[in-house]
């Protein structure tokens, strides 16, 4: 096994592999899904990718390859362990109607053992492959590839569905078995010892998917003429495995993050169980918050959606930085190290390092003014509680009040033998949101709400909407932050330091229904970046485009980088009309508006 292997040099050779295999190199989307409400943030390496493993032609071409920037925030309470992170790299490939099984099973070997790549002796390996079930075959062809190649026939399995099917993106859709690799640690549990036990024996380390059906409205499964394949590797977890490591802490991602924690807080990573899950998750949430704000539509923190997660992970951060002894302010210290550690593989990171620092340090400030006040009161109400739960309502009033995510409250509450009422909390938090109109809006599968034409026209209708922005506010700094599209309304977040006046609001309107009424084509065209930036295309002219990109031009109005569905002319449209102009974040305004 090549354990001299570095999260660089690991990533690179990634990358070198791929392109040797005529892979086009496609750089990391961003952290905020592009036209998606699906999710809060971009959860896999294939989610960037959603629309064209459903069809759509990549302006790359039919073979990808990337190192993606991921966030799942549904594991929060878990971090501090040895191995789960808010914040990760997938590494991925792609073919789009290219390759199938044999060619994708042959190289995940070849990069395996290949001494010139991980060099994984192949009797340390086992795979798994689909076992087969009453909607689809079991996937002989697999386990056979995999044998031709050199895996023991004692070393292949057949799993279920649970294991080793990949479903389609909603009810219906592209889907398909799977094949997982694992390395081989320690000894078996039993006799019956497989990839489906939990017993850490076998470590997965990739995941080779085999979109070759469609799962039909009826539930039925059928052969697909065009098949995909969509792969993951876990940067993170396959350095903890080639490096010997415990944990994924104890890598060199970690390493430079985790000895500035110890020189700030004088304390010893290892030397005490609680001070290193502390130092853990101070190191993993600071990590996840670098990469949120310093990300090309970076985010600051707010009440709600991307946020609030934010705000969370800093202010979780936060505590265990206080528990650890850590001074005010240490917190932008450990912010520079995640910065420097990654600032060569995302440049950004450096070029965004004031904006990160400043909206790290303001988070804390602003902390500091609630933290104590809200502790006192969570004190105080535990000194009048009558049995073992804390109310939902006094969990909202903590909350609304002190400005306590209900995860710390939860956590305040487990540390004193507490239990939290959080049905009763989560119905408060409902009402509030509906009542303030920044609730997290109904969140689909897929790229927009759908491929509706309704939805379809709001899309092309925000391309109008950005172009007006930019012309009645007299500034070509104002840039789409997200959108959220569904058939009946769009809502569209834009860097601006202001409210807009009535006048403006009506000046942007008037701009659009103008372009709506001149029935112009909408045009789609592939380019070069460069060539976009010549024509004055907008968008932001990050590498994660890749050598080509799709330029939509709607006449003189609007030339913009984008992908999706769009209407074929302007004048499908309606009339266009603004019902909500308002704040979304600091420096983030957000419109709603409909087509009528």
């Amino acid at each position: 096994m090549n354990n001299k292997i570095t999260s660089d040099s690991l990533r690179q050779m990634w990358l070198d592999f791929y392109r040797e295999k005529g892979h086009a190199v496609i750089a990391s989307a961003s952290l905020i899904p592009e036209n998606d409400p699906t999710v809060l943030f971009t959860t896999a390496g294939m989610h960037p990718l959603v629309p064209y493993l459903l069809g759509e032609p990549h302006p790359a071409g039919k073979r990808l390859a990337d190192v993606q920037k991921c966030v799942r925030t549904g594991d929060i309470d878990e971090v501090g362990d040895n191995s789960h992170c808010t914040f990760f790299e997938m590494l991925g490939n792609w073919s789009l109607g290219d390759y199938f099984k044999k060619e994708m099973i042959a190289w995940s070997y070849e990069f395996l053992t290949s001494e010139k790549y991980l060099g994984i002796a192949p009797e340390n390996l086992a795979v798994s492959v689909f076992a087969g079930d009453d909607d689809c075959p079991r996937d002989e062809e697999s386990a056979k590839l995999w044998i031709a190649c050199g895996i023991p026939e004692s070393h292949v399995f057949y799993l279920p569905k649970e294991n080793n099917w990949w479903g389609p993106a909603g009810k219906t859709g592209p889907c398909g078995p799977d094949t997982e690799m694992f390395i081989l640690r320690g000894k078996p549990c039993g006799p019956q010892c497989s990839p489906a036990c939990d017993c850490g024996h076998y470590l997965e380390i990739w995941n080779d998917v085999f979109m070759q059906y469609n799962k039909t409205a009826d539930g039925k499964f059928e052969p697909m003429q065009r098949k995909n394949v969509d792969t993951g590797m876990g940067l993170e977890r396959t350095l903890c495995i080639l490096q010997g490591k415990e944990s994924v802490y104890e890598t060199d991602l970690f390493v430079p993050i985790v000895s500035e924690i110890e020189a700030l807080s004088g304390k010893k990573y290892g030397a005490s169980e609680a001070d290193t899950r502390a130092m853990r998750i101070v190191a993993d949430h600071v990590r996840t918050a670098v990469f949120m704000i310093g990300d090309e539509k970076g985010i600051t923190c707010s009440n709600v959606d991307q946020g609030y997660i934010l705000r969370r992970l800093l202010r979780r951060a936060i505590r265990f930085i206080k528990q650890l002894g850590m001074q005010q302010g240490d917190i932008a210290r450990v912010a520079a190290a995640v910065i420097e550690r990654y600032k060569a593989a995302y440049p950004e990171l450096k070029e965004s390092a004031q904006k990160i620092t400043d909206e790290i340090l303001r988070e804390e400030e602003r902390f500091e003014k609630t933290l104590l006040a809200g502790i006192r009161e969570f004190e105080k109400l535990c000194g009048y509680l009558v049995g073992d739960t804390v109310s939902g309502k006094a969990c909202f009033k903590l909350y609304d009040t002190y400005g306590f995510p209900i995860e710390m409250t939860e956590e305040l509450a487990a540390e004193r033998g507490l239990k939290i009422n959080r049905a009763d909390f989560e119905k408060l938090f409902d009402e509030h949101r509906q009542k303030s109109h920044a609730g997290a809006e109904q969140r689909f599968k897929g790229g927009l709400a759908d491929n509706t034409e309704a939805t379809a026209r709001l899309h092309t209708a925000t391309h109008l909407m950005h172009r007006a922005l930019k012309t009645v506010l007299n500034d070509e700094n104002v840039n789409q932050k997200g959108s959220n599209i569904t058939a009946e309304r769009l809502r569209f977040d834009f860097t601006f330091g202001r409210a807009l006046t009535e006048e403006e609001v009506r000046a942007v309107e008037k701009l659009v229904n103008e372009a709506i009424a001149a029935d112009v084509p909408v045009s789609c065209e592939e380019m070069t970046v460069d060539e976009a930036k010549a024509q004055g295309a907008v968008g932001l002219f990050a590498s994660k485009y890749g050598e080509k990109v799709k330029v939509y031009t709607m006449g003189k109005f609007s030339k913009e980088i984008c992908g999706g569905p769009h209407a074929a002319r302007t004048g499908e449209l309606g009339r266009f009309r603004i019902v909500k102009e308002q704040s979304s974040s600091s420096g983030v305004r957000r419109i709603k508006a409909v087509l009528e």
